[in-house]
């Protein structure tokens, strides 16, 4: 059995999240400990257990211990994912987003197509948002030769949650390294605009508005969509921007929002998050920084890309495949490489 500190490094749900998909992956059984020791609330939450639950339905696994502020389970899968149709509702506003990545490892090397309908929060704080996986990682991870695509039914927001993606994921033998060290000249600007029940106040505007204004005293211009959503079953915003570059990057930007953040200044974050990640020079954003880690640790070959800063997530995503696949990775400055360990 392998033993993972759930404290290390960040002690996120991220820990908990990818050992379980990897154990998946490599029918191996673990036992994590010290699940989230280091926040507020330590223990697994209800979108870590629904996580768990869904690689255990994946994989007829065995799990003990795999309930609300748990802080140790075990967990032991029992078979190769196959593919096939799921659905998963999580409850709450927990991230959907963050459970379709923890899932995706899995849909690539099955025996057939996957496809999973996802229930929860679309776009929230601390929490990649629905769109920039659409049109940022995903197109990075095609590179790879992962074929996926995610549709949004409906948006969801904090705290009610109650938002619906799918994503259909193609099986593929092995993954190809990635090699993202430059980035290149940004082609255009992109962007979506969406709010819920909102449209009396002009908040998709309004949010456009200002994140076109700051990008514009920078010299860059963005043609963003402004949607105005009455589905989602509570009032919510979101803002997302995106763009490819000369030399087959994609780098994005996002912000949810809540009670008391204006529209305006939810534009102007999402600008200047935008700018200051270009600035670096970097291949990809400081969010896609942590996110494909573990597909170069699985993939055949070594990749190098180049990120915006290190951050305690890219330090918690090296250790956690070091420590589970036995990958070889490298910081040089703010260049990652990363030896995959070449899965089949």
């Amino acid at each position: 059995m392998k033993v993972i500190d759930g404290s290390a490094k960040s002690g996120s749900g991220t820990i908990v999240r990818y050992s379980v998909a990897l154990a998946s992956l490599l029918g191996k059984e673990i036992k994590i400990q010290n699940i989230r020791a280091k926040r507020d609330r330590p223990g697994l939450r209800r979108q870590h257990l629904k996580v768990i639950q869904a690689c255990q339905e994946m994989c007829h696994g065995v799990v003990s211990n795999a309930v609300v502020g748990s802080k140790e389970i075990t967990y032991a899968p029992k078979g190769r994912f196959k593919g096939g149709e799921y659905h998963w509702d999580i409850g709450t506003a927990g991230s959907t987003t963050m459970m379709a990545q923890t899932l995706l490892p899995l849909a690539c090397f099955a025996g057939k197509p996957s496809k999973f309908r996802l229930e929860g929060g679309l776009f929230q704080d601390f929490a990649p948002s629905a769109y920039h996986m659409k049109f940022v990682l995903l197109p990075i991870l095609e590179q790879m030769g992962i074929h996926a695509e995610l549709e949004i039914v409906r948006p969801g927001y904090v705290p009610r949650g109650g938002g619906i993606i799918e994503i259909e994921v193609e099986p593929v033998k092995k993954l190809k390294p990635l090699s993202l060290t430059e980035q290149g000249e940004v082609l255009g600007i992109k962007g979506i605009a969406l709010s819920s029940h909102l449209k009396g106040r002009k908040v998709s505007h309004r949010m456009a508005e200002e994140c076109q204004k700051v990008l514009s005293s920078y010299g860059h211009k963005a043609e963003i969509q402004e949607i105005y959503d009455e589905n989602s079953l509570q009032e919510g915003a979101a803002l997302t921007i995106y763009a490819k570059t000369s030399l087959a990057s994609s780098i994005g930007s996002d912000r949810a929002g809540r009670p008391g953040r204006s529209s305006e200044s939810i534009g102007r974050y999402v600008a200047q998050s935008f700018v200051e990640d270009v600035k670096t020079g970097a291949a990809v954003d400081r969010y896609v920084s942590d996110q494909l880690i573990i597909y170069a640790g699985l993939a055949d070959g070594t990749s190098r890309y180049s990120i915006p800063r290190i951050t305690e997530h890219v330090e918690t995503n090296l250790w956690l495949i070091e420590e589970f696949l036995g990958a070889k990775t490298k910081l040089r400055g703010n260049l990652i490489e990363i030896e995959g360990i070449g899965f089949k």
